[in-house]
């Protein structure tokens, strides 16, 4: 990998191949804006960034050097080798196609409690709404950046009350959130200790939670916590996994499972299998 400052922009070539858009808007992250340049806006751990796909790799706005080094080279999870990760999957025929369509789709490494969070507000909901419901929650309870805000910390949302959260128009999520929040902000649940447990241990430990199931615990642990074997299954996945995987998922897949989920799911919300 090579990371170059410019004047205005940070480059990063040779850190393996991405499909940004793909990647940033395809139901793992909520917060990320598509400008018309084709670049996307987001705010990742307080800072705000633009970043642009290019011929060779990205292109970074409004950050140093330091702050992709120390921040956005986890958040892309640029640490891992997806080239084998996806050749491995592509062994499987459904995966082969997923590839070669939409290329590569990495796992951000979301801050954990935002993950937490984002998949509480997203329980019986869809992506329009999600993104509606977190933009106002940032809006109101976050910090202003240059153009948007920040993601409200679990002890900013801990002090909240219901009525204060009325405005989200979140419904039966808000106490789930409120109470989760304080659960995070009183050492009660420990997140950055969930990085270093197995699996099973985690999804336990996320689900005494009020309204943390399995599929919102498995979403916190794969897109903010880095646990590549996380799978959640929704009803679409569900579908899938009978229809295709009816003898459970091949050994090939095994711990990167979740890599595996969000292609299935792409491609299932792109109508390209029912």
């Amino acid at each position: 990998m090579f990371v170059e400052s410019a004047e205005t922009f940070i480059e990063v070539t040779g850190a393996g191949s991405i499909n940004l858009g793909v990647t940033l808007d395809c139901g793992q992250a909520f917060r990320w804006k598509k400008n018309d340049d084709d670049s996307w806006t987001g705010v990742v751990r307080g800072i705000e960034t633009t970043v642009k796909e290019t011929q060779d790799g990205l292109r970074f706005y409004g950050i140093t050097k330091k702050q992709f080094e120390d921040i956005f080279f986890d958040y892309f999870d640029f640490g891992r080798d997806y080239d084998r990760v996806l050749k491995a999957l592509s062994r499987d025929e459904t995966m082969d196609f997923a590839v070669k369509k939409y290329g590569t789709i990495r796992i951000l490494r979301q801050e954990p409690w935002e993950a937490l969070c984002s998949f509480i507000f997203s329980a019986c909901n869809n992506i329009p709404r999600i993104k509606g419901i977190i933009e106002r929650f940032s809006e109101n309870f976050g910090e202003k950046t240059k153009t948007s805000y920040t993601f409200p910390t679990a002890e900013k949302t801990a002090s909240l009350t219901l009525d204060d959260l009325s405005v989200l128009r979140a419904g039966f999520r808000a106490p789930y959130v409120l109470n989760a929040a304080k659960a995070v902000a009183s050492g009660e649940i420990n997140l950055s200790a969930l990085y270093y447990k197995n699996l099973e241990e985690c999804e336990k430990e996320l689900m005494t939670l009020q309204g943390v199931g399995k599929k919102v615990a498995d979403c916190t642990l794969l897109f903010g916590l880095g646990h590549a074997e996380a799978f959640p299954v929704d009803r679409h996945i569900k579908r899938i996994c009978e229809k295709l995987y009816p003898a459970g998922l091949p050994e090939y897949m095994k711990g990167v499972e979740g890599i595996a989920q969000q292609y299935m799911f792409h491609v299932q919300r792109m109508g390209d299998i029912n």
